[in-house]
């Protein structure tokens, strides 16, 4: 297979994302619309007479049309595969096979399995840096996903969030290849500037492992927001900052212990232990299809901090806390309002 070609940062423009999603080849034309005519013995219908345009139910030629476009578009695909013949950015982010392929794999998890409300949209902008800053749970990071497709298939602009991930997420077989096509990057401040420099929205979870491995018992209660580095990124970007808060993954894996021994010997940070992992096995697996909510805060300018502003570690303590304090107040307001776990 052909390699394909890698677009350095600052040299071309981000593609156009119109028309890119799997399934969407438009056959809705309508047929023009023809004065009622009275039915005349011996003589054809008019339509029929004069080849009326478009086609009709009962040739089925509009059914046989949209296959054969979606089959062409499948095809087309396909070639430029093989071919090598699609882009890829310096990150390994590949935009065509996210927005046809593995949007469309994780759609049905988001809208069929967890339900996922999206609000708060109109925080995030239609164009331009932004950071959103959001809280980590579930035991696997199935958030983080859910959050790309709120912003990809609900956001007016249509927007990829590119997540910041944690090292081992790019040393696991096949996790790394899938997360790189995915657009997500090393959660480090260099790669974090950069995509913001270049204005995309990053998504950081500043939880990290504490937040994803902690016991159930402690469900939607933020643990620590590391040193606030995601803030200093911010202010050397002069990117806003949105938080946002998810509810309905902290149940979906609830894990009631942590096998710490086994989980040294195979050099992961926790081993879950729920009530149905390990003991069904691989059926341990399926999460709970529980209800979700993501909610996009307002804003947090960060553009009019003078460049300095960045190594001040007081002014980053209080930027970290107002965000920290803005999520946990917000999932405290959404846990009120559910009505139930799964509905």
């Amino acid at each position: 297979m052909a390699d394909a070609k890698v677009i350095p940062f600052g040299e071309e423009p981000r593609a156009k994302r119109r028309g890119k999603r799997v399934g969407r080849a438009r056959t809705d034309r309508t047929p023009s619309t023809l004065a009622p005519v009275p039915p005349q013995r011996d003589e054809e219908p008019a339509a029929a007479a004069d080849g009326a345009a478009g086609p009709t139910a009962a040739d089925g030629r509009g059914g046989d049309d949209g296959w054969e476009r979606k089959l062409a578009h499948g095809l087309s695909f396909l070639r430029r595969r093989v071919t090598g013949e699609y882009e890829v950015d310096d990150f390994g982010f590949d935009e065509e096979l996210t927005d046809q392929v593995l949007m469309s794999a994780l759609r049905p998890l988001y809208e069929k399995y967890f339900r996922v409300e999206v609000k708060g949209l109109e925080n995030i902008p239609d164009k331009g840096a932004a950071l959103v800053v959001a809280n980590h749970s579930g035991t696997l990071p199935v958030d983080g996903l859910m959050l790309q497709v709120a912003l990809h298939d609900h956001h007016p602009a249509g927007r990829h969030i590119r997540m910041l991930a944690a090292d081992l997420v790019f040393v696991l077989p096949g996790v790394n290849e899938i997360s790189r096509k995915l657009g997500h990057t090393l959660a480090c401040a260099e790669d974090a500037q950069k995509l913001l420099e270049r204005g995309e929205v990053v998504g950081v979870m500043p939880e990290g492992f504490k937040g994803i491995g902690k016991p159930f018992s402690e469900r939607y209660k933020l643990q620590r927001f590391g040193r606030g580095g995601f803030v200093s990124t911010a202010l050397r970007a002069g990117a806003p900052i949105v938080p946002c808060s998810i509810v309905g993954a902290e149940e979906i894996f609830p894990m009631v212990g942590n096998a710490r021994t086994l989980a040294r010997l195979l050099g992961i940070p926790y081993f879950p232990l729920t009530p149905t992992f390990p003991w069904l096995g691989p059926l341990g697996m399926v999460p709970l299809p529980t209800k979700w909510t993501i909610q996009f805060g307002e804003p947090i300018p960060t553009d009019g901090y003078p460049p300095e502003a960045a190594d001040d570690p007081m002014l980053m303590f209080n930027l970290t806390d107002q965000v920290r304090e803005t999520i946990q107040h917000t999932l405290y307001k959404l846990l009120v309002q559910r009505r139930s776990v799964f509905f």
